[in-house]
């Protein structure tokens, strides 16, 4: 498994249906999307700003993932967020997930935050269930309740 910084022009066939599908996968519909364009802007905002964060995964030269990772302030500390973990449906539930989370960890470590956070869809139990496992807790509801934000210590 290869973990490589995203390029736009490049990689634009896979970006945009990954992370479409992600809002299916977490909110049953893509209808809070956006415009493909509006994401691809902040997609090479952030990349350029941060090209480790955001990156394919890649098994045999095929793009089966992806990984969006900021470093924010929140409540006054900066903190790790995860603004995306993705994997095409094939692949899930393989224990690809827990390789993921390893380069988020880190990427995490690497920026010195000693926390990450990321917001789930409460409906999305496979996705809750995973970060659990991988020690992150439920910290509280967010956007009248249409998502979880959870907190793990590195």
């Amino acid at each position: 498994m290869e973990f490589l910084p995203i390029d736009i022009s490049k990689h634009k066939k896979y970006v945009i249906p990954f992370r479409r599908d992600s809002f299916i996968v977490s909110f049953g519909t893509d209808k809070d999307f956006g415009d493909n364009n509006q994401y691809l802007d902040w997609l090479q905002q952030q990349s350029s700003k941060n090209p480790n964060g955001f990156v394919l995964v890649v098994e045999n030269n095929v793009p089966i993932g992806q990984l969006e990772l900021t470093i924010k302030e929140y409540e006054g500390k900066e903190i790790g967020y995860v603004n995306l973990y993705y994997l095409i449906p094939e692949k899930r539930g393989m224990g690809l997930g827990s390789h993921i989370n390893d380069y988020a960890i880190t990427f995490f470590k690497n920026n010195n935050v000693s926390e990450y956070q990321l917001r789930v869809s409460p409906t999305n139990k496979q996705a809750i269930a995973f970060y659990t496992k991988n020690g992150m807790k439920q910290i509280k509801t967010e956007m009248d309740g249409k998502v979880v934000r959870m907190s793990g210590n590195i």
